[in-house]
C-alpha cells in the first residue's frame, strides 16, 4: 500500500485518507483525498511532489489572522478559503489575562467547546467542503494550521459519509499525535507547558464532544449529514462512487 504519511520538508502532518474500509467492503482510493497542516512552508521539492499527485484543490480552514501570517498562493492548485476562526487560544489568553491559572483540565474543556462549535456554529464551512468534493473529482487536500482540529473534524465527517467505522475514524484522528511537529515556544505563545501540551495534541474526548453533540441534537451522524450538511443518501452514494474503490 502507499505510504499514508507524505514526508515533506514544509509539512509534518500531510496524510492520505486512502485505504480505510467502508461498511460495504470497499476502500477509500489512495491519492485522492489528503489532510494536512498549513501549506505556507512548502519547498520547491514539496510542490513538485504535490504536482505529481495532481492535486487540483486545497481547502483552507484557517482564520483571517492565520492566513495573514502564513499565507500561500501556489499556482498548481486552486485554494478555497472556508474560514473557521480559532477561538481556543484566544479564550485561553483571555482567562490568563484575567488572572485565571489555566490547567490541562481547563484546556481540555475549552477544546471540547471548540469541537462543539464546529457542529453548531461552523457547519456551513464543512458543507461547502462536501459541495466541492461532489463538484470536482480532482485530488484535494484540506487543512488548517496544525491539521488536527478543524481538519480532524472535516476528516471525520468525510470518512463517516463514506461509511467508515467510528473506530477507524478515531484511528485516523489520533495519528496527528505521531506525526505533527509542534512549533517552538516563540510561535506557540507564552502559555503554560501543560496547556500547550493539550493545545498541540489531539485526544479522544475532543472528537467525542462533537460526536456526542451530533447524537444528542440530531439523532446521529447520518441525520446530521443529511439535514445540516446537505449530504442525503443520494449525495453520499455519489460521494462513494467517486472516492471508494
Amino acid at each position: 500500500m502507499p505510504d499514508r504519511v507524505l514526508r515533506l520538508e514544509g509539512s509534518s502532518n500531510f496524510r492520505d485518507l486512502g485505504g480505510y474500509t467502508a461498511a460495504d467492503g470497499r476502500s477509500l482510493q489512495w491519492r485522492r483525498l489528503f489532510r494536512s497542516d498549513h501549506l505556507a512552508g512548502l519547498s520547491a521539492a514539496d510542490l513538485q511532489a504535490l504536482a505529481e499527485l495532481k492535486i487540483g484543490h486545497s481547502v483552507d480552514f484557517r482564520g483571517v489572522n492565520e492566513i495573514s501570517a502564513q499565507g500561500y498562493a501556489w499556482p498548481q492548485f486552486q485554494r478555497h478559503a472556508f474560514m473557521v476562526e480559532p477561538t481556543v487560544v484566544q479564550r485561553t489568553q483571555e482567562l490568563l489575562a484575567a488572572g485565571h491559572r489555566m490547567t490541562a483540565a481547563d484546556t481540555v474543556g475549552l477544546m471540547q467547546d471548540t469541537y462543539r462549535s464546529f457542529v453548531k456554529v461552523n457547519a456551513d464551512r464543512f458543507a461547502r467542503l462536501f459541495q466541492l468534493l461532489l463538484q470536482s473529482d480532482a485530488p484535494l487536500v484540506f487543512h488548517c494550521t496544525a491539521g488536527k482540529d478543524r481538519t480532524g473534524w472535516a476528516a471525520a465527517l468525510i470518512l463517516h459519509a463514506l461509511g467508515v467505522s467510528r473506530e477507524q475514524v478515531m484511528e485516523d484522528y489520533l495519528l496527528t499525535n505521531a506525526y505533527y511537529q509542534r512549533p517552538p515556544a516563540t510561535v506557540a505563545g507564552r502559555l503554560p507547558e501543560e496547556v500547550l501540551e493539550v493545545l498541540w495534541r489531539v485526544q479522544e474526548p475532543f472528537l467525542d464532544a462533537a460526536m456526542d453533540l451530533v447524537d444528542r441534537d440530531h439523532g446521529g451522524m447520518d441525520r446530521y449529514l443529511a439535514e445540516v450538511l446537505g449530504m442525503d443518501r443520494a449525495a453520499r452514494a455519489q460521494l462513494a462512487e467517486r472516492y471508494l474503490a
